[in-house]
């Protein structure tokens, strides 16, 4: 009988102003939000978007709790049904086919209005089975970075024979730099090299559960490109994780470099004088290569006792003044349509403007370590074909 009254409940409220319905809701009392969020940023802007939605919302309290991002999917798994999860809870679009197979979130109750406030590739992100989840608080992808000291703004390479040339040449004139580095061992980065003339991740629209074209002949020609800039970058995967590429770049002594925006403040800080492009273009192609883009969502938990509360502060966190406030905080780019006054918005919108939404199907979870483990066998030196043909069984089972 609850849960026919609290179905009542949403439908009704639907069809109204959600603050109109949180009034008459919190006339019974205190409701209390608890909202999961990743610390170094996303933690600060839930903490002041709460402050700022309880000053026009006195009967709801806004509660953070930390739930890395990472981590949030398989929590609210185990939380979620027995009562202690949270109401409302980041997590990446690529895991919400995982999401909503396993009953754990809520359709978006406003849908019509995030899809008309809502980035194009942030909406696509979020549909599962034509149906909208979530509410997208920032959108991100990578590009490259260049050291202004080391690589003049007009010998940025805009292809990837370029970069290789060029890195060649600088290595020569400096032993104790680097003319290029990029973490070699995550798919996440190294997906570019299998984008060549429109290959995709699991077909053009990422839904293709049967096929997912990791292993085809895009991909192994774009990833045998890959292994040949072990030539101008001659170090072992596993001395090219994030932590000491980052550190390369930011210590002033690599030109260029594939990372986001996340990164952005740390080398500020650093002192680094540094822009960003668009990624080269591969081998046979004119436009810069493909990369994932990726969009980080509030979810409403399907076990939350507050869905119509849950929802209207989740799509608060799409306000202009919201998404102004989390961009000045956290450096992640807007879901929504608005100007950035940043040196560095121009390079990182127009690589989105060549990027794809990570898969949201199930298989997608076998992607990363499948992937991951492929790239860095390739880069140093596996057979190509048969590495892609292990990491496409491991997510098709074939």
């Amino acid at each position: 009988m609850k849960r026919i009254f609290k179905l009542g409940i949403v439908l009704a409220c639907a069809a109204f102003a959600f603050m109109g319905c949180n009034e008459k809701k919190n006339a019974s009392g205190q409701i209390t939000l608890t909202v999961w969020e990743s610390t170094k940023g996303p933690d600060e802007f839930i903490k002041k978007a709460g402050e700022l939605y309880e000053a026009t919302h006195p009967n709801i309290k806004i509660k953070f709790q930390n739930v890395e991002l990472g981590d949030s999917t398989g929590q609210i798994a185990l939380d979620g049904p027995a009562g202690k999860g949270a109401d409302i809870f980041a997590a990446p679009h690529d895991r919400l086919g995982s999401l909503v197979t396993g009953g754990h979130v809520l359709a978006t109750m406003n849908a019509d209005d995030v899809k008309a406030r809502a980035l194009p590739a942030c909406v696509q992100a979020l549909t599962y089975d034509g149906t909208l989840y979530g509410y997208p608080v920032s959108a991100e992808t990578y590009a490259l970075f260049y050291n202004k000291k080391l690589i003049s703004e007009n010998e940025v390479p805009k292809t990837w024979d370029e970069l290789a040339s060029w890195t060649s040449d600088f290595n020569a004139k400096n032993p104790r730099k680097y003319g290029f580095v990029m973490n070699v061992g995550e798919g996440y980065y190294t997906i570019i090299f299998t984008t060549s003339d429109g290959n995709r991740l699991f077909g053009p629209n990422g839904t293709d559960r049967k096929n997912s074209n990791i292993n085809s002949e895009q991909s192994v020609e774009g990833m045998k490109f890959f292994q040949n800039l072990h030539k101008v970058l001659p170090v072992p995967a596993s001395d090219l994780d994030t932590a000491t590429v980052d550190g390369a770049f930011q210590s002033g002594n690599a030109a260029l470099h594939i990372t986001g925006l996340w990164n952005v403040v740390a080398f500020e800080k650093a002192g680094i004088d540094f822009g960003v492009a668009a990624l080269p273009a591969l081998p046979g192609n004119s436009t810069p290569a493909s990369s994932f883009s990726g969009t980080r969502a509030m979810f409403v938990s399907a076990y939350t006792d507050h869905p119509v509360e849950a929802n209207d502060f989740a799509a608060f966190l799409m306000s202009d003044e919201m998404q102004k406030l989390r961009f000045e905080i956290t450096g992640a780019i807007p879901s929504i349509d608005i100007p950035l006054e940043s040196p560095y918005a121009k390079g990182f919108l127009q690589q989105l403007g060549y990027a794809f939404p990570m898969p949201t199907i199930p298989e997608m979870t076998m992607f990363w370590e499948a992937m991951n483990n492929a790239s860095k066998n390739i880069w140093d030196g596996a057979d190509v074909k048969t590495e892609l043909d292990a990491c496409n069984a491991a997510m098709v089972g074939k």
